[in-house]
């Protein structure tokens, strides 16, 4: 009876950009995966030596020697061990992404990814070749034939199923695989066909973490030979990964897997956005957050998020009422962060916002009070809170939604004013949906119900009502639910009953708002076109359908 093969899988993060840090926390892993885990291989992420994606970082070739460099340090590092660790290899004239199989001190041999994912939020054609003269990759552990390929080439049936014709018993697919709702599902379909297609396990690793507007989930999962999928690891946490396989089986048994237990949209949106926050700041050196806190819904929710991403201490809201504010908010943002342990300024922007009327009285003599006057407060908030940042330090979060984003109901240099932008990628009646399930999770209100009850405002003119301006948020999103994210036209939207003058405003809103969404902050990538790297339409664009 032979021995089971023993699986380590590195779910953790690789900072983009940290090669000689990546390199050592890779080689410290080897060795604890050998020691600790008594495992006979592991497996790291995709481009984990430069982090993913490493964009154009890759035209450095300073970037890409170090990154050769430092693969071939932690070759020397290995024994005892085989280790699977993913690094962009510069081959003359070209780059591959690549994946080296490290064993007895050297370089054994480098697997170079088939299928280069071009789409959405992927430019690997930009950065990377395909080797015409690509081999399978299969080589044995412990009389296992072990094969290897890399994150797309897992979507194609032709890289698996020639790597299994080669001889591989197993296969190793280490990924980059950024999170999205609903994907999960799709992941584990395609690993239950590819299974079933080649008899064979596959052990699928993917990377954790945030990175600018993209968060990886993990979630890593097995599929045993026969199509059966296994339960996927805790997403958007840092985890080794522990199983057996047998070769005569087909079959994984778990050693160490901690398990999802919530694949829930609103759980796994609320996690991947902590994710996203937590991993921006300390990436890039923020310890505290700062946010304007209004009483209204997005900032609310925005503030809990924070709370969670980076504790009640190193967050401070600001209220900045105007003569238009009403009292309730003003006593609703002040419930929240005592219920959540925030400290909450006070900033009142009358006196600002007079200045600012004097001083254009004469200018705007014979005009009617119009959104200039309105925007002119955002503006000052948004000063204010860059004031903030600017003397104490910190990160300043905006708390602008997909459906204001889209439409531009959003003021540039105002409330867009900011680093990083958490809850950008949600729609208002997802904020809402999101609200209610953070409640219901935590058993009390983090966002306070009557935040969620009252009708949206911006509070920037007297008895001001979000749906003054746009229709109620349900037949918004719905429509842009249809036009931005699923890529229908305007015919096709108005066949499915939508008013006909209703979408084309809402289709126009979106276009002429393209020039604000273009100096946005990043937030995190949670649907399936997010508006940013992976929705990129021109700025001077005469198209109407």
């Amino acid at each position: 009876m032979t021995q089971p093969l023993r699986i380590a899988l590195a779910q953790f993060d690789f900072p983009v950009g940290d090669v000689a840090g990546n390199a050592q926390r890779i080689a410290r892993m080897i060795a604890e995966a050998r020691d600790i885990h008594h495992a006979d291989v592991v497996v790291f992420p995709e481009l984990a030596v430069s982090g993913y994606p490493p964009e154009d970082l890759l035209y450095r070739p300073s970037f890409l020697r170090d990154c050769e460099l430092a693969l071939n340090e932690v070759a020397r590092s290995v024994e005892g061990i085989v280790a699977i660790v993913g690094w962009p290899q510069s081959a003359g004239a070209v780059v591959y992404n690549a994946a080296s199989v490290l064993r007895d001190g050297r370089v054994e041999r480098t697997y170079r990814k088939r299928e280069l994912p071009n789409y959405a939020v992927f430019d690997e054609r930009r950065y990377f070749d395909v080797d015409p003269d690509r081999d399978d990759c299969v080589f044995t552990i412990k009389g296992v034939q072990v094969g290897l390929v890399i994150c797309e080439d897992l979507w194609f049936p032709e890289p698996i199923a020639s790597t299994v014709k080669a001889g591989a018993q197993l296969v190793l697919v280490p990924n980059a695989s950024p999170f999205e709702r609903d994907k999960a599902a799709q992941r584990d379909a395609l690993m239950a066909e590819r299974s079933r297609e080649t008899g064979v396990g596959i052990a699928y690793l993917n990377v954790v973490g945030g990175q600018d507007a993209l968060v990886f989930d993990g979630a890593s999962v097995l599929a045993d030979g026969d199509g059966s999928v296994h339960p996927a690891a805790q997403a958007f946490a840092e985890h080794w990964l522990v199983a057996d396989y047998d070769a005569t089986t087909h079959k994984f048994v778990h050693v160490q897997w901690p398990a999802e237990t919530d694949e829930s949209r609103e759980s796994q949106a609320w996690r991947a956005i902590v994710r996203g926050i937590r991993d921006y700041c300390g990436k890039n050196g923020f310890k505290t957050a700062w946010l304007g806190l209004s009483g209204g819904i997005d900032s609310s929710l925005v503030l809990a998020l924070a709370v969670d991403a980076l504790g009640a201490a190193n967050v401070t809201a600001v209220r900045m009422p105007s003569r238009y504010t009403a009292g309730l908010s003003n006593d609703l943002a002040q419930e929240q962060c005592d219920a959540l342990g925030v400290r909450l300024l006070a900033l009142p922007i009358e006196q600002p916002f007079k200045a600012y009327l004097d001083t254009l009285h004469d200018t705007f003599a014979g005009k009617a009070v119009d959104v200039t006057e309105e925007n002119l407060q955002s503006r000052i908030r948004g000063a204010l809170m860059m004031a903030m940042s600017n003397k104490f330090g910190g990160l300043l979060l905006t708390t602008g939604n997909k459906s204001e984003y889209a439409v531009g109901y959003a003021t540039i240099y105002g409330d867009m004013c900011g680093g990083y932008a958490p809850i950008k990628d949600l729609y208002k009646t997802e904020i809402f949906a999101l609200s209610h399930w953070r409640n219901a999770a935590t058993a009390r209100e983090e966002i306070p119900v009557a935040v969620i009850e009252r009708p949206p405002s911006a509070e920037l003119r007297e008895n001001q009502k979000d749906q003054d301006s746009l229709p109620p948020y349900d037949v918004l999103d719905a429509i842009l639910l249809r036009y931005v994210d699923q890529e229908q036209s305007r015919d096709e939207i108005v066949a499915a009953g939508f008013d006909a003058a209703l979408v084309d405003k809402i289709v126009r809103l979106v276009r002429i708002s393209e020039w604000k969404r273009h100096q946005a902050a990043p937030g995190p990538k949670v649907s399936r076109r997010a508006f940013g790297r992976e929705r990129r339409y021109p700025i001077s664009n005469g198209y109407r359908g």
